[in-house]
């Protein structure tokens, strides 16, 4: 397969995104697949999963392009034989192939994948809850591992009432035989006939937010949006093909199911493990990393990660004396999902850098979020990554001046630039006029890569995804040309762009003021992170709260694990002092917690807003 070509056939002369009516996430992916059995393409390995169950060292289970489109034709068999097109199909399971079964299963049945995730995880019931609420899916696709704890959770509710549950390792390879094209068939016939959107256009499957700041919402993405990122993804990544990616990434969250969903529709060589595999032992992933591929006509090795990864494999992944890692392979570690820390990038780069053979440049720290399918802005230039330092008194009155490194400055990575085919710009979030260079506003974006809104909530769909801007630049605009209407997404993020470098400063709903003063959560939980080792590594939550007279500072605080309780108040009294000396503002409490106590996202961020409605309460 030529995926070069592949890709180059959906861009047009002026770089723009054409993309045919009638295409679908299935529908390219049988293409696909068909093209290579008339190109006479040998079944190859595609797929292995790591399991480390009986072996700390991994065994791996492989599976070829053949198997995999058989086992995706076996689950939309099933599901067309007890549902029908339009469905809506929640996936609870673990990472494996099964759970990819499930997903691009649905899909080939004309259903609506939901992606979520196993029973078995603790702290998510609420949220499971919300979306089935929300969503009422009439099928539940698991796999064997998961089965007993997803029959557990929906015991209490009366039969008629439960979905059908259907474990997808039990289903047989024969059931592939069976399927049908779900647009042929008569109730597709049918819809097609009604229909006021050609397939392109029509939803592809439902993303919930993880409910970090609201109560969990379905974002609806389309054929369109899903395909248009892809696209833009490998070109402004400047992914070399044919790429072996490697993952732990949680398939439940939009950058691990997007990302596995696309190397499965393309036939890409695919190495996945669990998040509970990476977080238990961190090397694991490394290893995976420095791993040659296993066909030598691969052009390298691409990762996708959270921050936090970054820390976790510097610190408990680190090479042992004699042992030897090669990542003269790995091209691209694209690094998102939340904010990129100067600390995280220098461990990882002394960790794994030079010695090692891993490119500095390799290193991509980039923004994206699920209303925008997934990623918005990526390094596109030799100088990545890029931290600057920006001077914090003039962050506080909203503008990013760049300086030498001091006690008084903010260090921000830089997240490159706004993918092809895609306008970004800053603007102030009251008057919704186009901003210069160097100043803090919220970051709004245009482009086919844009979510079609929520599922059943009009009013924030229009005020997410239906902006009209106000006044551009007269000179200097970053988006000339952009349509004159109200498909701006207003993603809440607050940023500035300087050099043409956009650089996330926080959120907009995050943003603490007190007296008149702008301060950034993240950049008061780094302080206190740096202040006391009682304080345990990413657990640290910082907001404002309503006090007398003016909003008071109050930060929760997690013990860093196997510290003593009693040590609290000598490393209260340090946070105390080092956030009033670096920020200026007096934190009005500090709460200690224990590991794990301080509200976190279903992909594990620090959920500041339910954090502060649960201290509030």
């Amino acid at each position: 397969m030529d995926l070069k070509a592949l890709i180059g056939q959906f861009f047009d002369e002026k770089g723009q995104i054409t993309l045919p009516p009638h295409l679908t996430l299935a529908g390219l992916s049988e293409h696909v697949y068909q093209g290579e059995l008339q190109a006479g393409i040998p079944d190859r390995p595609v797929m292995r999963q790591w399991l480390f169950d009986e072996d700390r060292d991994g065994k791996p289970r492989d599976l070829t392009r053949s198997e995999v489109n058989t086992r995706i034709k076996v689950v939309a068999a099933r599901l067309q034989q007890v549902g029908t097109i339009g469905d809506r199909v929640a996936i609870l399971a673990g990472n494996s192939p099964e759970y990819l079964f499930g997903f691009l299963g649905a899909l080939y049945a004309g259903m609506l994948p939901i992606p979520l995730y196993d029973p078995n995880e603790p702290g998510h019931a609420d949220h499971l809850k919300a979306v089935f609420g929300d969503a009422n899916p009439t099928i539940v696709l698991t796999n064997n591992p998961s089965a007993a704890a997803v029959r557990e959770y929906f015991a209490e509710i009366p039969a008629r009432e439960r979905p059908r549950i259907i474990s997808i390792d039990s289903l047989p390879d024969s059931l592939a035989q069976s399927w049908q094209n779900p647009m042929e068939t008569e109730a597709g016939r049918a819809m097609a006939a009604a229909a006021t959107q050609a397939p392109l256009d029509q939803p592809a499957f439902l993303q919930y937010t993880s409910g970090s700041t609201r109560t969990p919402a379905g974002v609806v993405l389309s054929n369109r949006s899903i395909l248009t990122n892809v696209l833009q993804i490998f070109v402004g990544a400047q992914i070399q093909v044919p790429p072996r990616v490697t993952s732990w990434l949680p398939l439940h969250h939009d950058m691990g199911i997007i990302l596995a969903a696309f190397v499965t529709i393309l036939g890409l060589n695919f190495e996945m493990m669990t998040p509970r595999d990476f977080v238990q032992q961190p090397k694991r992933w490394v290893r995976q990393l420095s791993r040659q591929p296993m066909d030598e006509h691969l052009a390298g090795t691409y990762a996708v990660v959270p921050n936090f990864a970054l820390e976790l494999a510097a610190r408990y992944g680190a090479p042992e004396e004699g042992e030897e890692f090669d990542f003269s392979n790995v091209l691209g570690i694209i690094i998102g999902s939340e904010p990129v820390t100067e600390s995280a990038l220098d461990a990882f780069w002394q960790t794994f850098g030079e010695g090692y053979g891993l490119r500095r440049e390799a290193l991509r720290p980039s923004y994206g979020l699920a209303e925008a399918s997934l990623i918005v802005s990526t390094p596109q230039r030799g100088e990545r990554p890029l931290i600057s330092h920006f001077d914090r008194s003039d962050l506080e009155a909203g503008k990013a001046t760049i300086v030498d490194r001091s006690e008084d400055t903010v260090a921000f990575a830089s997240n490159g630039q706004t993918v092809p085919a895609q306008y970004l710009t800053i603007v102030d979030p009251e008057t919704r006029a186009e901003i210069a260079d160097g100043l803090i506003g919220e970051v709004w974006v245009y482009g086919d890569n844009m979510a079609t809104g929520y599922l059943g909530r009009d009013e924030e769909t229009a005020a997410t995804f239906r902006n009209q801007l106000g006044e551009r630049l007269e000179s200097g605009t970053r988006i000339p040309g952009a349509p004159d209407d109200n498909k701006w997404m207003a993603t809440g993020d607050l940023g500035t762009i300087v050099d043409d470098q956009l650089y996330i400063t926080g959120r907009l709903k995050d943003l603490i003021i007190i007296a008149g003063r702008n301060h950034y959560p993240q950049d008061i939980e780094g302080t206190v992170q740096a202040a006391s080792e009682h304080v345990r590594p990413d657990s640290v939550a910082a907001f404002s709260v309503e006090g007398d007279n003016t909003e008071e500072l109050v930060i929760l605080v997690e013990r860093a694990d196997g510290s003593d309780a009693a040590d609290d108040a000598a490393a209260t009294e340090a946070i105390r002092s080092a956030v009033t000396k670096s920020h200026g503002v007096t934190p009005a409490e500090i709460v200690w917690k224990a590991g794990h106590e301080i509200n976190r996202t279903s992909s594990g961020k620090i959920a500041r807003r339910v954090a502060k409605k649960h201290y509030e309460a």
